[in-house]
């Protein structure tokens, strides 16, 4: 395996000495343009019940001070307003925060070695940044990466943008499973000979830590729905039973113009926003469906509250662009990233933990898994210049590929015509050959790993450098 680079080795050792040394966070805060006193986030083991029966033991969750709710909140950020969050690790493991989808400094991504050194039990960490995009997004750990998430550390996290349009009420959906026995108490996170195909699913299905939850909305309204796939494993297939809908962002990144909801494929770490029209009627149900697998499954119910306010659709209106400078096609430098299957052997364990085994890999190279020696980047792409991923999925199964710290641009497909759509997760079906196009602006070390957590730990994981 490469050793690291000398420039990688100076960066580590500044990263240690600016926050494991204890910089003064007052200044850093102030340097980051924050001016309030920083959000206070605590990473701690719980209690829940998220069967709908049993009280489980051991959960993992983030919590703000007053707060009694088990599930992560919901963090609601300013679009280019500063912002401030010191984690607070209650663990017994070490941990850190990532900001899926944020577009913010590399130092402030939350990935052990790469841009922060460990948050240990009793020990915090400064965030301070300012989101360039609203949108929906979500936050997790990126240290021991499938027993934290799996036990409960994702939360919805939402940028708002002053020109958002108004609609009659705004709901949020966190749709992920467990893996609990009978009686509620967490069971084997994962099975090697499931996380070697397309991994191991939950056996109680879940929003927003309940079991099809019900939830109230205005009668003939239009309502604001943000949802994100945060399971670990889940592929979604999501329709609206009862009542109609336009999708007005994926992925944080709002379409041109809203178009109807038919059917909605949700891979996990993506995010779908969608305007719903209630049912006219007073206690009427509409039912969001997954449909996958084979089995329909009511993922959440939303019924009707007080008189109609007879909205309709066409008054759905379109949310704001985010900023994105567009790719020169025909001068960019293509990058390939084959992504495979590989034999199975033994990974090295670390404090962040592997679970034991290599299963997958890009570019036939496995990730170890997190160590204080990470492999040698991807690539090195030099900042302000134009590149395309061509991307191709050997395997028989699909892969959500999330890139942190930059959107891309879906340009072209072996799948068919596609959507130019932006976004920072682009779920590659089997066999599939995809171009996907961006403009390499953040400077730093971004991972790119497949977001079905199995996977990314047993190998589908690497990272680019921007210079």
């Amino acid at each position: 395996m490469p050793s690291l680079s000398r420039r990688t080795l100076l960066k580590g050792s500044a990263l240690i000495g600016a926050y494991g040394l204890g910089l003064a966070a007052a200044n850093r805060f102030a340097e980051a343009g924050v001016a309030a006193a920083p959000l206070e986030i605590e990473a701690k083991t719980t209690t829940a019940i998220l069967d709908g029966r049993n009280t489980t033991k051991n959960v993992f969750t983030y919590s703000l001070p007053g707060e009694s709710s088990p599930m992560p909140p919901v963090l609601r950020l300013k679009r280019n307003a500063p912002f401030a969050a010191r984690l607070i690790n209650r663990l017994d493991d070490a941990t850190t925060i990532h900001w899926h989808g944020l577009r913010i400094p590399n130092a402030m991504d939350g990935v052990p070695f790469l841009t922060q050194p460990y948050v240990y039990k009793g020990d915090h960490f400064d965030y301070a940044f300012t989101p360039p995009d609203a949108g929906t997004f979500w936050y997790h750990p990126h240290c021991s990466t499938l027993e934290q998430m799996g036990h409960g550390m994702t939360g919805l996290l939402i940028v708002e943008d002053p020109k958002d349009p108004v609609f009659d009420a705004e709901l949020t959906l966190n749709l992920r499973d467990w893996r609990l026995g009978s009686d509620g108490q967490f069971i084997e996170l994962f099975k090697p000979r499931d996380t070697a195909r397309a991994g191991t699913f939950g056996t109680v299905r879940g929003a927003n830590w309940q079991v099809e939850p019900r939830m109230q909305a205005p009668t003939g309204g239009l309502v604001r729905l943000r949802l994100a796939a945060t399971d670990v494993t889940r592929i979604y297939n999501l329709k609206l039973d009862g009542a109609e809908a336009m999708v007005l962002a994926l992925d944080g990144q709002p379409l041109a113009k809203p178009k109807p909801l038919d059917m909605a494929v949700v891979a996990p770490g993506q995010r779908l926003d969608l305007a719903i029209r209630m049912p006219d009627s007073e206690g009427q149900e509409a039912s969001l469906v997954d449909l996958r697998p084979s089995t329909p499954k009511v993922v959440a119910r939303f019924q009707a509250a007080g008189a109609s306010l007879k909205r309709t659709l066409s008054d759905t209106p379109a949310l704001q662009p985010n900023p994105f400078e567009e790719p020169d096609l025909g001068s960019a430098e293509h990058i390939p990233l084959v992504l495979s299957s590989t034999a199975e052997n033994a990974a090295r364990n670390s404090i962040c933990g592997t679970l034991g085994y290599s299963f997958w890999a890009i570019n036939k190279v496995v990730w170890p898994g997190d160590t204080p020696d990470p492999m040698a980047p991807l690539a090195e792409l030099k900042q302000g210049r134009s590149y395309v991923f061509d991307l191709v999925n050997t395997t028989p199964h699909a892969h959500p590929i999330h890139l942190h710290g930059m959107n891309f641009k879906v340009v072209a497909s072996s799948k068919g015509p596609v959507d130019p759509l932006i976004s920072d997760t682009y779920l590659v079906l089997p066999d599939e050959k995809v171009q996907l196009a961006l403009v390499a602006h953040n400077p730093g070390d971004w991972v790119l790993h497949c977001h079905i957590i199995e996977h990314q730990k047993t190998g589908m994981t690497s990272y680019i450098r921007v210079v």
